[in-house]
């Protein structure tokens, strides 16, 4: 069973990510439709450090009916994952996906949301960054529709798709978001 309930928005539940999600993780992480707008490698088990205390990670999850996860975690759906690395420093940032066959429905922008108000309501940081590919225009739209600002470019950053792609780092204030 996922972990525990850590918020609840309209259609989505966050709950932390438990060593049985681990297999959840692997397998998406694998899927290319993921793994390359990512840039991410492919992950083994063992590099899924879940005692890290310096990344908060959420799993992204709906009931079989569609809805937010029950409070009992029953009869849920595990729909992706966010993120949170550097949760020592000065500013978050954030990482997401969520499995192909749920794209385009408002999932991920409804989760990236609950994270970012989790993360400013639970600790004392003035800023949460995060960064997308400049090819990949679902994450730049997801992170612009939340109040995201382009804050900077790392061009040919990654290799990814045989090509290599520029990273746009974004960022967005405590300020910018509470006044949104």
């Amino acid at each position: 069973m996922p972990g525990a309930r850590i918020a609840s928005g309209d259609r989505v539940t966050l709950r932390t990510v438990e060593a049985e999600d681990v297999p959840f993780l692997q397998r998406a992480g694998a899927n290319p439709e993921i793994r390359s707008p990512l840039g991410n490698p492919l992950q083994t088990r063992e590099d899924f450090d879940l005692a890290d205390d310096d990344t908060d990670r959420f799993l992204v999850c709906l009931d079989d009916d569609g809805g937010p996860g029950g409070a009992d975690g029953d009869d849920l759906r595990r729909i992706g994952a966010v993120t949170a690395d550097s949760m020592r420093y000065r500013r978050p940032e954030l990482g997401y996906w969520l499995i192909p066959e749920v794209h385009g429905r408002g999932y991920g922008t409804e989760a990236v949301g609950l994270v970012v108000e989790h993360l400013f309501r639970s600790h004392d940081r003035p800023a949460v960054g995060a960064g997308a590919f400049e090819h990949n225009d679902a994450s730049r739209g997801l992170l612009e529709s939340l109040g995201f600002v382009e804050e900077g470019r790392r061009r040919q950053f990654m290799f990814v798709d045989g090509a290599y792609r520029d990273m746009i780092q974004y960022g967005l204030l405590r300020e910018e978001w509470d006044d949104g």
